[in-house]
């Protein structure tokens, strides 16, 4: 598999406890090179791990989608930022809290990702929210917002990713969750995409969890995940 192949995937650890998500990055140690640590096993060590990985060489994602007052996001990142982690979300809703990010980041070469709109959100669940647009319109919204606040990127559908890389050019990043392969259980997702299709309409990096974690053969599912990127 080649190095920009692999590059390109990143495997969401979305499990709760330490010695599973340990077992996994054991088992996919000489396929995979970038993980996501999120809130479901940061309070089991996840934070311990994380800092595991990235002394094995790998790189790693610390999704912990800040919201909050400017001066409480300026701080988290701040103390995130001096991890030496890769990649770390917070939510893109409003102007305030990405500068904040922006500003705790500092010159260290943490990128920060703004949250869009999450995959497993509708038009129906944004009406819940108040939210009259459809979703690929806030999305693009949110995008523009994250680009002129200073954001390395984004977290969005596949769906939505031509769009963006459209309105934002090519120095921007796009991380694609919600990624199934053809014939795949959805799940809780609803704005899914092929690796394939994501990657071509623009998409630098695909997270990937269930469709690899919840296999029989995690590393053969990985595998397969690698060759459906290279072939797009």
């Amino acid at each position: 598999m080649t190095e920009a192949a692999n590059d390109k995937l990143i495997v969401a650890l979305d499990f709760a406890r330490y010695d599973d998500a340990r077992h996994l990055v054991d088992d996919l140690s000489d396929s995979v090179s970038f993980y996501k640590v999120g809130l479901e096993l940061l309070f089991h060590d996840g934070l311990a791990l994380a800092s595991e990985i990235k002394n094995d060489g790998k790189r790693v994602f610390l999704d912990m989608k800040f919201l909050d007052i400017g001066n409480t996001v300026e701080k988290a990142v701040a103390s995130v930022a001096e991890l030496g982690f890769d990649f770390l979300t917070i939510h893109g809703t409003d102007t305030k809290t990405m500068i904040a990010a922006v500003k705790g980041r500092g010159n260290a070469p943490l990128k920060l990702l703004a949250v869009t709109v999450l995959t497993s959100l509708d038009q129906a669940d944004l009406a819940d929210q108040g939210i009259v647009m459809t979703p690929q319109e806030l999305v693009l919204k949110r995008a523009r917002l994250a680009r002129e606040a200073g954001i390395d990127g984004v977290i969005a559908s596949g769906q939505e990713a031509a769009a963006i890389r459209a309105a934002t050019g090519n120095n921007f990043l796009i991380v694609t969750p919600g990624i199934r392969l053809p014939g795949g259980d959805a799940g809780d997702q609803t704005r899914i995409t092929t690796p394939e299709d994501a990657l071509r309409a623009g998409a630098n990096h695909l997270v990937v969890g269930r469709p690899i974690t919840a296999a029989s053969d995690p590393r053969r599912a990985a595998q397969t995940v690698l060759e459906h990127i290279a072939r797009a």
